[in-house]
């Protein structure tokens, strides 16, 4: 699945880090994610679309 997490991430000038920091989630999972290495759980997408204030479907696009 597609996303526009590193972006989002980069407008904010959050480091990967920054970022699972706030998710409560490792770098590394943080970095699988965004480069489609691994889909985020259900639950994980609401918390990132929480902490973007977005919608999930505007975070995450199908291929």
């Amino acid at each position: 699945m597609k996303n526009r997490l590193k972006v989002l991430r980069a407008e904010r000038d959050w480091s990967q880090a920054d970022l699972a920091s706030r998710l409560a989630v490792s770098r590394q999972s943080v970095n699988a994610i965004e480069t489609g290495k691994y889909d985020p759980s259900l639950p994980l997408a609401f918390k990132i679309a929480d902490l973007f204030e977005m919608p999930i479907e505007e975070i995450f696009l199908r291929d």
